[in-house]
């Protein structure tokens, strides 16, 4: 198992864990011995489901058990995990989401699904290579997402989840089509000014899908019509132009300065305090939000930060919140990249994982 480092050092090396191990024996005989708890090797099994998929089964469960009892058990997991005592975490939300992490992974800690995790497509026209990455996520502790890029847009999905938001969902997504110019940087230190901005691009994406909505609506009409040339769709010279305005939006990245001085707005909260002084350039996007187990799900307005070839950010804005994200760069083998349409069709179809 790959585990991100302690939270909030998302620059900080994957931590390695074994789950199990097989001994191949003669006569094409091979023994499983789970490795989970601290009582060492023990009796396990192993099942090939379908391509792609497998699951482990742990046949002595008590082994994985704690002499005092679940309290011993979750102050080890939070050592372990989050390299920090109950008595180190004030914050009582904090201490919530911790336990509810705590009892929700250790209901599966005897039997256990995999699935393979194929590597998102890459091509040249790409804002920066697609990839996993460690991401801040507030009282969650560090989460892994993977970044895609679809045309215009690119996308941000959990591999691993929390009680608010599973694995499988996309936690943000980025509207490469419209660059956000951010103010000066002592403006940007005003919430107030970066959110007017932020609003403002978010009404006019509104605007264009209600128009886009409108020509696709007189498009169906038109072909509707019978023993008559199909009509040209109301408002297609606006559609042409609106097509070249969103394309000279998305060469903006090309023109955009090398880098420009970067700061986050007073109250916005950020589990990482060292996070760049410096970015590259900001898109609109939206991130998803939602309550414990994931009631009322809602998508957001926020901002994309890029920062460099291997670190980006997004600032939540009704949380007030930022997240920094780090490539993780350990080589993982045996992830073949799918063409783009297998890798969207898996995106649809992608099942939550163990968090």
């Amino acid at each position: 198992m790959y585990l991100p480092p302690h939270d909030p050092h998302v620059d900080d090396p994957m931590r390695f864990k074994p789950l199990f191990r097989i001994h191949l024996m003669e006569r094409k005989c091979a023994t499983v011995e789970c490795m989970y708890g601290h009582k060492g090797p023990h009796n396990g099994h192993i099942q090939i489901v379908k391509k792609d998929e497998f699951s482990t089964k742990c046949n002595q469960t008590d082994h994985h058990r704690m002499s005092g009892g679940r309290q011993e058990e979750f102050r080890t997991w939070l050592r372990e995990e989050w390299g920090r005592t109950l008595e180190d975490i004030f914050h009582e939300h904090m201490q919530e989401l911790i336990l509810m992490k705590f009892i929700y992974t250790s209901q599966y800690d005897n039997c256990l699904t995999y699935r393979r995790i194929y590597l998102p497509p890459s091509s040249p026209d790409d804002l920066i290579k697609p990839g996993l990455f460690k991401g801040t996520y507030g009282s969650h502790g560090l989460e892994i997402v993977m970044l895609s890029f679809h045309g215009k847009k690119a996308k941000g999905t959990k591999i691993t989840g929390d009680p608010n938001i599973p694995a499988g969902q996309q936690t943000v997504e980025i509207d490469l089509a419209h660059p956000l110019q951010l103010p000066d940087i002592e403006n940007l230190r005003d919430f107030s000014e970066l959110s007017r901005i932020v609003l403002e691009v978010q009404e006019q994406v509104r605007r264009e899908e209600q128009e886009r909505e409108h020509w696709q609506e007189e498009e169906d009409r038109s072909h509707q019509a019978a023993s008559q040339p199909a009509a040209k769709p109301l408002g297609g010279e606006g559609a042409e132009g609106e097509e070249t305005a969103a394309g000279a939006e998305g060469t903006t990245q090309d023109k955009a300065p090398a880098s420009q001085p970067f700061v986050l707005p007073m109250g916005v909260i950020s589990r990482n305090e060292d996070y760049p002084r410096a970015c590259r350039i900001c898109f609109y996007g939206t991130g998803l939000i939602a309550g414990h187990g994931f009631t009322s799900p809602e998508r957001t307005p926020g901002v994309f930060v890029l920062f460099d070839d291997d670190r980006f950010g997004f600032i939540w804005l009704e949380l007030k919140s930022f997240s920094l994200y780090s490539r993780i760069k350990v080589s993982f083998q045996n992830a073949e990249a799918p063409s783009r349409e297998a890798f969207d069709e898996m995106l649809k179809n992608i099942q939550s994982l163990a968090t």
